[in-house]
């Protein structure tokens, strides 16, 4: 993040970061030991950390503020459709084609190099000057983000120690339906419903952030990952429970990264952006990577009840936080629906 604002060409790092990821992805082709596949797999994530911050404040600079929420419920909607066809493509390739493993990793290689092509190639990025990068230290372009920023990722801080990996979930419907072969394969199917609640709700979470208070908006969706975890408490186990879950699931992971990127567009200045998305990322995986821990831990030790539980609360507390805590620069206002 604090590279993307000093550099003139954002488009070039969004770019170089996407080849990274597709160079390792490629790579793992030709592994012979495991720790091979750790080392890709580290290098291919680095690469995620590299063009996220790039591609993110592109897209902010490239529309307008009105149309902050629709633009990251599309880009968070395309991305997960990516998630879902790309296993269902490994899975033909594997199946259908009888294709050996390491020949599916090479192919992998083709949609990175086409994404960083489409950046290179399509998007027109607003020019800057050496006046408009920033040429501040790295702890001095950490401190000029202003204190409403601040507050709002003590709300997503919050909310993200609570957070865990949603592929915990299948574990939870394996364990509810029987754990043998057919409970396996239900509960994947669960959470490719999941993923595709998620997709389809994106882009409508960005039309009411362009509608509404993006905190508020943001908010609603913060209660609605705490609802997911009280329905453990007051329905019975069982497929109406897991269906709640799985669905409750998508939609408040649809509105949580849709509306966390569009509010910090709107919170943060054009130049600033790139740190801002650098630690926004930043405190969202480092939440991740503790929740899920915690989680896990609480799960084994004293069941996925109390382990929701303490979801739970961190969800609340963030909804309130992010609430009444937080505030824009100034109403949203989209295309005079208030004045109306």
């Amino acid at each position: 993040g604090y590279i993307t604002d000093r550099v003139r060409s954002r488009k070039r790092l969004a770019v170089f970061g996407y080849l990274t990821t597709a160079f390792a992805t490629a790579s793992m082709g030709f592994a012979t030991r495991a720790w091979h596949l750790l080392v890709a797999r580290v290098i291919g994530w680095f690469g995620r950390g590299i063009r996220g911050p790039a591609r993110k404040s592109l897209l902010a600079d490239g529309v307008s503020p009105e149309a902050y929420g629709r633009a990251f419920g599309v880009e968070r909607m395309m991305d997960t459709l990516g998630a879902i066809v790309g296993p269902l493509t490994v899975f033909w390739l594997l199946q259908g084609l009888q294709l050996e493993p390491r020949q599916v990793f090479f192919i992998a290689f083709l949609p990175g190099l086409l994404a960083a092509g489409s950046i290179l190639l399509l998007v027109q990025e607003k020019t800057r000057t050496r006046k408009t990068a920033q040429r501040p230290t790295f702890w001095g372009q950490l401190k000029k983000l202003p204190l409403r920023f601040r507050r709002f990722l003590l709300a997503v801080g919050i909310f993200g120690l609570g957070d865990f990996s949603h592929t915990m979930l299948i574990l939870l419907a394996v364990e509810m339906l029987g754990g043998d072969a057919k409970a396996r394969a239900f509960a994947t199917g669960l959470y490719l419903w999941h993923n595709v609640v998620y997709a389809g709700s994106a882009v409508v979470w960005g039309y009411w952030a362009d509608r509404f208070r993006k905190n508020y908006v943001l908010a609603v969706s913060y209660l609605l990952a705490a609802l997911m975890t009280v329905s453990l408490w007051i329905l019975p186990p069982g497929l109406l429970l897991l269906g709640v879950i799985f669905v409750l699931g998508g939609l408040y992971v649809g509105g949580e990264e849709t509306l966390e990127d569009s509010f910090c567009a709107e919170l943060i200045p054009t130049e600033q952006r790139g740190m801002a998305y650098g630690v926004l990322a930043a405190v969202n995986a480092l939440g991740d990577f503790a929740s899920s821990i915690v989680v896990g831990i609480l799960w084994q030790a004293f069941g996925v009840r109390v382990a929701f539980a303490y979801c739970g609360i961190l969800f609340f507390i963030g909804a309130l936080l992010v609430a009444f805590g937080t505030s824009p620069k100034e109403p949203a206002i989209a295309k005079g629906v208030l004045a109306r």
